[in-house]
């Protein structure tokens, strides 16, 4: 059995424990437990545990979101709605909010911080980059990071959302979006603007030099800059 087909067994198994246990050891072992995977295969699977497992998950519903995003017809809309759309795929490709829940529990102790930061930037770049981005300068970055914000508060207000259908949600996300692309029309008309762009030619011509990952290795930020 490949490594990605014991992990996923183990994911299975563990979501009937979530509810209760948590991403958490109890939940690991019961997925063991239920699965038929030795500790040791486990072990070797998922070197964190139950971490591991809340990361599969989360990019289980990044997978799901894609199919979805694949099999809709896009192309008459505007792509502000692309966008909402894909966030909207998302949230309905998860079948228990507990376990969503149970998940941000788990990322916002400090020692799985940069875990959950993660997983929200990936599902944020797996937007943009199915969407068709080609950007490759600080924008890159600024779109996801701006992605991420407008995500991560539409999860926290779906999560205590109890409206038919999740329409609230669903509204709330419209408006985040709607603030996003007010502020792209600012950064629009800023650009177009002398003095801007004599702003970018002095102490902010580093921007310039900011590019997105080129896919070979590096060390620190994803990224490169340019001479």
């Amino acid at each position: 059995m490949a490594d990605t087909d014991v992990k996923d067994a183990l994911l299975q198994a563990a979501k009937p424990h979530v509810p209760f246990d948590g991403w958490s050891e109890a939940t690991f072992k019961a997925a063991q437990a239920d699965s038929g995977v030795s500790p040791g295969l486990a072990a070797a699977v998922c070197p964190r545990g139950a971490v591991d497992l809340a990361m599969a998950y989360h990019e289980e519903g990044d997978q799901a979101m894609l199919a979805s995003l694949n099999d809709a017809d896009l192309n008459q809309m505007r792509f502000r709605d692309k966008v909402t759309a894909a966030v909207r795929f998302r949230l309905e490709a998860v079948e228990d909010k507990e376990l969503v829940r149970r998940g941000m529990t788990l990322f916002a102790l400090p020692h799985y911080a940069f875990e959950g930061a993660q997983a929200i930037w990936k599902t944020c770049d797996h937007i943009w980059t199915a969407l068709g981005d080609t950007s490759d300068d600080v924008n890159w970055y600024t779109k996801r990071a701006t992605l991420s914000g407008v995500y991560s508060s539409t999860v926290l207000y779906w999560l205590g959302d109890q409206s038919e259908g999740h329409e609230k949600t669903w509204a709330f996300l419209d408006r985040r979006i709607e603030d996003v692309m007010q502020f792209e029309k600012v950064k629009a008309k800023a650009r177009e603007s002398k003095l801007v762009d004599g702003l970018m030619k002095g102490p902010f011509s580093f921007l310039n030099r900011i590019k997105a990952p080129s896919g070979r290795p590096h060390t620190g930020m994803p990224g490169r800059w340019s001479r």
